[in-house]
């Protein structure tokens, strides 16, 4: 029964194209494949990433006391505005869901984000932070509450009979809200204020999902592994400038739109073999860009022709809802880096992996093994409120140190941010984010040239200190850590591991080039797949303050390199002022990351998709993009170069250091492409 509805399935998809171009492959699963979807649900399914199912009632019943909270709260609303009684029996607000659990792609524990939608008196100032907020405060079923008025999407966090919630507030310019009110109409946006757009960005976009992919369970169980190995993988999160929740729905949507039959395990390996080749900034488009649908509406849509910031996105995923917008905006030429990196693993172990062996895939990154050198970011307060305030704070500015990083080293400096803070039991108000740091590969050192960044370490601070809400105790510091005085309380259980030796540390490397070189033998679309379908071209789907709190500092010489393979060398030594204990740091002044001598050349796009040596025109002229033409752009052939190095006088042993000049982005990056 199932093989016929599997046949029948395929049947339709043959006939409808999912999204903007046509599908690669229409070919569908077989045994094989059966059998390895069946042993990655299993994996997930051991992983605990499903919850059971007394916890979804649980949800759907702190969902309906939600649901009669606000619907409480609105008639107080009406009363006290001195509203008809006609019209307060009438009075209506509804809740509505969006994000993981509107997915069905939550596991146990997550929060539930949710969207109360109200009428038109009913105010985000007075009513909804304000009537909304008391009447929560005093149920003894509600604990953690806390607002953020101020934010880019205003929300109220908290925890009901133990379930955490994020509440967001859409106020429609209605009198009555009726309860099968439809979020997915365009018309809902009229004469919504900006907030009230982007709150209901959400529950559209989630919305607009379903109806683009070909085949939901499939769609579910994908992104369900693509979550957990981002998350195992350390680049889920938004904040931090790697990619959230929505961002990698789209993404694996997209996979599912180029492979309408496929299976969960196969569109898990197109999924990384599609994105190590994607040509970025081309735009992930799950839909064509329509601005003739709300024309009326006059909303701002993503548009690197008319919106010059557009232009400077490095990792386009635009959500398929109006008005469409970048939801991968805080993605930095760092974090781009290293989830390439990611993608390239993710398509090796897949090639090589067998029937059910998916532990490789999702082993956890070693990010306190991977640098030599991290900036640590000490977060205090004088109690928990106030520490949970302002690390909020200092979190959403984290992703702006890595950018001034880039830019007052002209992207020579890259950084990687962990995705999430650490506690130290013995300091209770202090948590701490750390970066690791490294050279960029190809660039020359210049026999130990330094990185000065104090001052863009100042500019840092400034910004953070610039909290509207900032109040004493509240401090921030920066400091510049060696991989073997990284504190312990970041690892497992309060204990450090055992360090690699290396001779160790290059049989690993080996063994993963042994299995790179396997791969890149393996990595061709099937020829099952291009009779499948037809061979088709791959188209570009704070201010400051002025005065600095509290900050101090001392001069420290720190000294990196970069191993054979590109990555940190372990084995490299320290050149501080003075040795270092465990657990010891310093405020940072200058880097100094000296180039290993033998760089790896990077590797050749393959030629699944028929564009080896191709590059896709991102920009389309107007007409093509409004009418979602982008998938078919033709690719130009060009040559591939080898970058010209010019040879440094023997004479010159030392390069001088690089000042901090405070120049615009487009002037660095003009001296970026003069460099290169």
């Amino acid at each position: 029964m199932n093989k016929v509805k599997s046949m029948a399935s395929v049947q339709q998809n043959r006939q409808i194209r999912y999204g903007i171009t046509e599908p690669i492959s229409l070919v569908g699963p077989t045994e094989l494949d059966v059998t390895k979807t069946k042993a990655l649900e299993k994996y997930l399914q051991d992983a605990g990433l499903y919850e059971s199912n007394d916890e979804a009632l649980r949800r759907e019943e702190v969902l309906g006391r939600l649901d009669e909270i606000v619907k409480t709260w609105i008639k107080k609303i009406s009363r006290d505005k001195g509203l008809s009684d006609e019209t307060v029996e009438q009075a209506n607000a509804k809740i509505f869901t969006f994000g993981s659990y509107r997915l069905k792609v939550h596991g146990p524990g997550a929060d539930i984000d949710t969207l109360c939608v109200g009428p038109r008196y009913a105010t985000r100032g007075n009513g909804f932070f304000g009537e909304l907020h008391r009447m929560l405060s005093e149920l003894p079923e509600v604990t953690e509450l806390h607002s953020v008025p101020d934010a880019y999407v205003p929300l109220m966090g908290f925890k009901l009979n133990g379930v955490s919630i994020d509440l967001l507030y859409a106020k429609l310019p209605l009198w009555i809200i009726p309860e099968d009110l439809d979020l997915s109409k365009d018309s809902i946006l009229q004469n919504a204020d900006e907030q009230t757009v982007r709150s209901l960005n959400g529950c559209r976009v989630t919305d607009k999902i379903f109806r683009l992919v070909p085949n939901i369970q499939s769609f579910r169980t994908t992104l369900r592994c693509i979550r957990f190995w981002a998350k195992k993988r350390g680049v889920y999160s938004n904040v931090s400038g790697f990619l959230g929740g929505i961002n990698w729905a789209l993404l694996v949507a997209r996979i599912c739109q180029l492979y309408p039959n496929a299976l969960p395990n196969m569109l898990v390996s197109r999924f990384f073999r599609v994105y190590t080749q994607w040509r970025w900034p081309n735009p992930i488009l799950l839909c064509s860009i329509d601005e003739d649908e709300g024309s009326s509406l006059g909303l701002q849509v993503w548009d690197p022709r008319r919106n010059p910031k557009d232009l400077l996105h490095k990792m386009p995923i635009i959500t398929p809802a109006y008005p469409c917008m970048n939801s991968s905006y805080n993605v930095s030429a760092s974090t781009l880096r290293i989830m390439t990196g990611e993608f390239q693993r993710g398509r090796d172990v897949c090639a090589a992996m067998e029937a059910d062996q998916w532990d490789t895939l999702f082993e956890p990154f070693g990010f306190f093994e991977a640098y030599k050198n991290y900036l640590q970011i000490n977060i205090s307060a004088s109690n928990v409120e106030d520490l949970k305030k302002w690390r909020g704070w200092v979190e959403s500015r984290f992703r702006q140190l890595t950018l001034v990083i880039e830019r007052h080293t002209y992207d020579m400096l890259q950084c990687h941010p962990h995705p999430h803070g650490f506690h130290d039991d013995t300091r209770p108000l202090q948590c701490s984010l750390f970066m690791g740091l490294q050279r960029k590969e190809g660039v020359e050192a210049g026999g130990g040239e330094p990185f000065d960044i104090r001052r863009t370490i100042e500019e840092f601070k400034q910004t953070v200190y610039g909290y509207m809400l900032w109040v004493h105790g509240m401090e921030v510091s920066v400091s510049h850590v060696m991989r073997r005085s990284i504190p312990s309380f970041v690892f497992p259980g309060g204990v450090r591991p055992l360090r690699d030796s290396k001779g160790t540390r290059d049989s690993k490397r080996s063994s993963e080039q042994r299995v790179s070189s396997t791969v890149s033998s393996s990595s061709t679309i099937t020829s099952c797949e291009r009779r499948g379908g037809k061979k088709r071209k791959l188209g570009g789907d704070e201010t400051l303050t002025d005065q600095l709190r509290n900050s101090k500092r001392v001069a420290v010489s720190v000294h990196v390199e970069n191993g054979e393979d590109g990555s940190p060398n372990s084995s490299a030594g320290s050149i501080c002022s003075a040795p270092m204990k465990v657990g010891e740091s310093h405020p940072v002044e200058k880097i100094d990351i000296p180039q290993d001598s033998h760089s790896q050349e990077s590797e050749e796009v393959e030629d699944n998709f028929g564009f080896r040596n191709q590059v896709v025109k991102q920009i389309p002229s107007k007409d093509a993009f409004s009418k979602g033409a982008v998938e078919v752009e033709e690719l130009e052939d060009v040559p591939m170069q080898r970058p010209v190095v010019t040879p440094k006088a023997s004479v010159q042993l030392r390069k001088p250091i690089i000042k901090l000049n405070f120049t615009s982005l487009s002037m660095t990056n003009a001296k970026n492409l003069r460099a290169c």
